[in-house]
């Protein structure tokens, strides 16, 4: 945790003490951008638990706004916003499968990227940066599962995608990211313990506005 602590730190201080140097944009214009993306949240699954088994949540998928500021005409910083619904559960645990309940989950995502051909209407780029995944509006199943709780942790993103403009102003969007995150859970006020390694694929399409 230390460590992705530190790895936060270090990537936000680039990000934003960067040089501005030339605050064209990409587009020759403002250096704003914004983008609407239907996006997929694809968690891989697993981890452990202090009753064994495997911890799982559920795919989602659900709008996502981004803003994107350029430094220069081929460098700018991204920051994701969205919030998704998952389905908890344990699979395969020493009391067999267990419905752990349901989560809500608000992962801002701060990627710093390279737009290679950022003045062609295909305009491909590449990022990485810091993510912080905060579990909010917990429910417990019920049963055997009488409270639920999610801790927030910080993760590192990879990113990919590309624009195609179709004019100087809108252009449409893909975009693919890979976040490693674990949270800690805790089961029915501690009795039950657990990390679950989330690790999501996130896939995106939508519409792409620069001024």
């Amino acid at each position: 945790m230390t460590k992705k602590i530190l790895l936060a730190a270090v990537a936000s201080q680039f990000i934003f003490a960067y040089p501005v140097m030339a605050q064209d944009g990409s587009s020759g214009g403002s250096p704003w951008q914004f983008r609407l993306r239907g996006i997929g949240v694809l968690p891989d699954g697993g981890g452990d638990t202090t009753i064994g088994g495997s911890p799982e949540a559920d795919n989602a998928v659900v709008p996502e706004f981004d803003i994107s500021y350029f430094f220069t005409d081929n460098i700018a910083a991204e920051l994701i916003l969205a919030t998704s619904p998952h389905d908890l559960s344990l699979k395969n645990s020493t009391i067999g499968d267990v419905d752990l309940g349901d989560s809500m989950v608000l992962p801002p995502t701060l990627t710093l990227q390279y737009h290679f051909t950022p003045d062609n209407a295909f305009s491909p780029y590449i990022g990485a940066g810091v993510n912080y995944t905060l579990p909010y509006a917990e429910d417990a199943a019920g049963g055997t599962v009488t409270d639920l709780n999610v801790d927030g942790s910080f993760g590192v993103a990879l990113q990919a995608g590309a624009d195609y403009w179709v004019n100087d102003n809108w252009g449409l969007n893909i975009d693919v990211k890979k976040v490693y995150v674990d949270v800690d859970a805790s089961i029915n006020n501690g009795a039950i313990t657990g990390e679950v390694e989330l690790d999501p694929w996130v896939v995106g399409a939508g519409v792409s506005y620069r001024f």
